[in-house]
């Protein structure tokens, strides 16, 4: 497999002959590589190879959604056999709007149906399917886990992406779990990188004792970033991705992401190979991931009971 630097040049213009897959992505190669690796397993198990019986175009939002739809309509233009709208809503919503009448294969972690991509997870109508994660359903588990860790914290923070068109599901969902967990939620928004900072130094010096992310893309692909900042501010945090522990963040509960973006690959060979996006229906990745990071709970001064270790899913030491 090619370096995530062979993932930003096309291969079309190399082998104008072969199918050719429009690639949609709201963020850089570097910051996609592990998803879009899993991705190219999924295309290998389905029979397909860059380079070799396929062609990817790509294009990359590099974090600024608002280019998605100009560069949905730039893949379209291209004349593509498919796209691939992996990595959220906003990229399928792009997808779905720019190529009404394009197969697209999409892969995001909120409800297709309740966000319009699809009109049923069994029949999706028409020329998109995909699959889904539906992490945006498991944004209150995070608070659960949150306040087991820290039982007399009276006030948790919640950070959500005001831009995301799952904000408002989420929201109201970790608001009718924070009342029965007898908790108050602050709520603070960031939709940019440079508003992460302001978000856990207010934690740091306010009434919140932790932060709880909300399931959004934005957020997940920039791990590194919150974990440091975390640390940083002494702030014990929870996201949906293990990408945050494994940078050194505190605990992680969400979808596998790996899975789901492989079988967004399958998908993309099966429509190749000929299968109608009308006939697939969109696949649930239903799995969970909880995944804890021991030492960086002794650095803040916390400690997970029994219970919440044997739970795991995985246990950084």
């Amino acid at each position: 497999m090619a370096g995530a630097a062979a993932w930003t040049t096309s291969s079309h213009a190399q082998k104008p002959s072969l199918p050719v897959i429009g690639y949609l992505c709201p963020e850089s190669p570097d910051l996609f590589g592990s998803r879009l690796r899993a991705f190219h397993q999924g295309l290998r198990e389905a029979g397909f190879f860059e380079g070799q019986n396929v062609a990817i175009e790509y294009r990359w939002a590099n974090g600024q959604y608002a280019r998605l739809p100009a560069l949905a309509r730039e893949l379209i233009e291209r004349n593509v056999d498919l796209v691939v709208a992996p990595g959220g809503a906003p990229v399928a919503l792009a997808a779905k709007a720019a190529g009404a009448t394009k197969t697209i294969v999409f892969e995001m972690g909120g409800d297709p149906v309740q966000l319009g991509v699809v009109d049923s997870l069994s029949r999706s109508g028409g020329n998109i399917t995909g699959v889904s994660s539906l992490s945006v359903d498991v944004s209150p588990k995070r608070l659960e886990l949150m306040h087991e860790l820290l039982p007399a914290a009276t006030t948790l923070g919640v950070v959500t992406n005001p831009t995301s068109p799952t904000a408002p599901s989420q929201l109201q969902r970790l608001r009718s779990a924070a009342e029965t967990l007898g908790v108050h939620l602050q709520i603070m928004s960031a939709s940019k990188e440079d508003e992460f900072e302001a978000v856990f130094a207010s934690v740091a010096k306010e009434s919140a004792n932790a932060l709880v992310f909300t399931s959004d893309p934005y957020f997940a692909f920039r791990s590194k970033r919150l974990a440091d900042l975390a640390m940083e501010y002494g702030v014990p945090a929870i996201t949906q991705t293990r990408d945050f522990p494994m940078a050194g963040g505190l605990m992680s509960y969400g979808g596998d992401f790996m899975q789901s973006h492989r079988r967004t690959g399958i998908y993309a060979g099966r429509v190749l190979k000929g299968e109608k996006p009308a006939d697939l229906p969109v696949q649930l990745v239903t799995k969970v991931e909880f995944v804890i990071n021991l030492k960086t709970a002794k650095l803040l001064g916390r400690e997970f009971s029994a219970s919440v270790v044997s739970g795991a899913d995985e246990v950084i030491e």
